[in-house]
């Protein structure tokens, strides 16, 4: 079991008058008291930027993506009942079914007011100006694929939001799908059998409720988190806003818990709370896909951090990538849905891998929901981007990644922004990135065995590993099966 914590860490800790780099330790807190520059920042100003941002949220509020492009439950019972065989039972109409919460051209107008507006008001040149800006512009284009569900274009405005598997990491040569096809490599190795984890799906929707509900309190405070049985959902659990909701028929593991905490409460729901405390820029409450694989690869990174992910998790978030690589290259359904059930994968994590990057597209491959590639994406990304804070010796600006729904290009101008006392520093913050000693010496370490032969050293311990009996290897551990959380 991870270590329990209690109230989630405020930053800064405490307040300096002088930069850590007149004396002061930038592993702990800010290097500058909040607001020490604000006398430059006009009123006027941030009233503008308050009121922009107050009209971008409420303008943003009924556009739910997944809500637009989400499958009856039944079809995958219709799907399984033909061997897999057919292509989902789905008519060609049939996202026509589901009417937008919102006029599409309507909105559209409102948005690109509301750009000029930003642009007129604060300038061209202003930094938060600019993400506003971009923020407008990636809403405009989710409007444009919600408006082609199920058809050939909803998969080019898809790569545009939230590109493509074929997309190089940020600085590397490598792309996404080579890393996906190493990562289920890894996670799908003999040894994973071995580490089959003591936690039995044995606690109950109602106790699930209870058990987060207080470790919510205990890390956000009394009444600022909701937790509730939900019977209009298909996964387990889902969380959105400042609300997590179970599944009544779903069964929980402890692991399965402990997941939920860190990714859902701790960074989805962390994060929507630390913008909504902004001051003026209230629009790090809500996010666009422009911070979706920052944001999910955020919560794949804190799963891993606390010790509450597993291989199987693991796997099935890479197996991820591959689907969407799969279907991009114009597999269909059946392809994609039958590639992973050869390899060993369950129907229904099969099923629900495929389902997920089909939603929205076509059957038949090619235009499909690229969503899928944000987590191993993001979560390369936002290591990669820890590094370079500690080794460019700036790792102050790290805990910005939770003062809202950010991307990381946004980090270092909203740390400018928070010297001003225009950004508030986030309120909730997981306790590694209050006090960033021990991610320091974690890199350290890490970035230090890139020095190694590692294919020399694996050889040489290799040898006295050979000398194992040769008999079937049984599990110290029971499996148990594992609960699908979204």
């Amino acid at each position: 079991m991870v270590k329990r914590y209690t109230a989630a860490s405020s930053w800064p800790a405490k307040a300096k008058n002088s930069p850590p780099r007149s004396g002061g330790n930038p592993l702990k807190w800010p290097p500058s008291l909040p607001g020490v520059r604000s006398a430059m920042v006009p009123q006027a100003y941030l009233e503008r930027l308050k009121s922009l941002s107050t009209q971008l949220v409420a303008l943003q509020k009924p556009i739910r993506i997944l809500d637009a492009i989400k499958w009856p439950a039944s079809v995958e019972a219709q799907f399984r009942a033909a061997r897999g065989r057919e292509l989902p039972a789905l008519e060609a109409d049939f996202y026509q079914g589901y009417t937008l919460s919102f006029d599409p051209p309507q909105l559209k107008q409102r948005l690109r007011e509301l750009r000029q507006d930003v642009r007129r008001q604060l300038g061209r040149s202003d930094a938060l100006g600019r993400i506003l800006q971009a923020t407008i512009d990636q809403y405009l284009l989710v409007i444009e694929l919600l408006i082609h569900r199920g058809t050939a274009e909803f998969g080019r405005f898809s790569r545009e939001l939230y590109g493509s598997a074929s997309d190089n990491l940020r600085g590397d040569r490598k792309t996404l799908r080579q890393l996906g096809e190493r990562l289920c490599h890894i996670f799908s190795l003999p040894a994973v059998e071995n580490l089959n984890r003591p936690y039995p799906n044995h606690i109950p929707a109602d106790s699930a409720v209870q058990i987060l509900h207080q470790r919510m309190q205990d890390y956000f405070g009394a009444g600022e988190v909701r937790v509730q049985i939900s019977d209009d959902i298909v996964s387990d659990a889902s969380a959105g806003g400042d609300c997590i909701k179970i599944n009544r028929r779903a069964h929980f593991s402890e692991l399965d818990l402990q997941v939920l905490e860190v990714h859902e409460g701790w960074v989805h729901i962390g994060t929507t709370l630390n913008g909504r405390a902004q001051p003026w820029a209230t629009w790090l409450s809500v996010g666009s896909p422009r911070i979706t694989a920052i944001q999910e690869g955020m919560a794949v990174l804190m799963e891993t951090l606390t010790f509450s992910s597993f291989p199987q998790r693991a796997r099935r978030i890479s197996d991820r990538v591959v689907a969407v690589d799969l279907a991009e290259r114009g597999a269909d359904f059946c392809e994609v849905y039958r590639y992973f059930l050869e390899r060993g994968v369950s129907e229904h994590d099969s099923y629900r891998v495929t389902q997920r990057v089909f939603r929205g597209g076509t059957l038949t491959g090619g235009s499909v929901f690229t969503k899928d590639i944000s987590y191993v994406k993001g979560f390369v990304e936002n290591v990669n981007f820890l590094r370079a804070a500690i080794h460019t010796g700036v790792p102050e600006i790290i805990p910005m990644l939770f003062v809202g729904k950010v991307t990381l290009d946004d980090v270092p101008l909203l740390y400018e922004r928070y010297l001003d006392g225009v950004i508030a520093p986030p309120k909730y913050l997981p306790p590694m990135f209050k006090n960033l000693n021990g991610l320091y010496v974690w890199f350290g370490f890490s970035s230090s065995m890139s020095l190694m032969d590692l294919a020399r050293v694996q050889q040489h311990f290799s040898k006295r590993f050979c000398k194992l009996p040769q008999t079937q290897v049984q599990p110290i551990l029971k499996d148990t099966t594992d609960t699908e959380l979204d």
